[in-house]
């Protein structure tokens, strides 16, 4: 039975968040929604509050993960990011997006790229 895209989303968003604690961040929270937008993982590496966008394939035949991210997606990603630091009244917080690209053939280890700070 295939995987349904939300299984095969919780699955890189497993191993990225797998990936950013054996950085030690602490990670805050998962799949945070505001209306229509989303984060996938609000994060910290003591320094910045991080919003992470995680983009996950099974292979790059179309591309690669992060040639995915609309300006579309940014706009939403923000809306959240600014949603998510309001409600914690941390307006204030340095904050930074990064984008984790994942790759992860069959049977294979998973591949990460990590692009820090990718919207100015």
């Amino acid at each position: 039975m295939a995987k349904t895209s939300k299984e095969i989303g919780n699955e890189g968003e497993d191993i990225a968040t797998a990936y950013l604690e054996s950085k030690d961040w602490l990670v805050f929270d998962r799949n945070y929604f505001f209306e229509k937008a989303e984060v996938d993982i609000v994060a910290t590496d003591r320094n910045y509050i991080i919003f992470v966008e995680v983009k996950y394939r099974t292979n790059t035949y179309f591309g690669e993960p992060e040639d995915f991210i609309t300006p579309k997606k940014e706009e939403n990603i923000r809306k959240a990011a600014e949603a998510w630091l309001y409600e914690r009244k941390m307006e204030t917080a340095v904050a930074r997006f990064d984008v984790l690209s994942i790759v992860q053939e069959r049977n294979e280890a998973p591949q990460i790229k990590h692009f820090k700070d990718v919207f100015r």
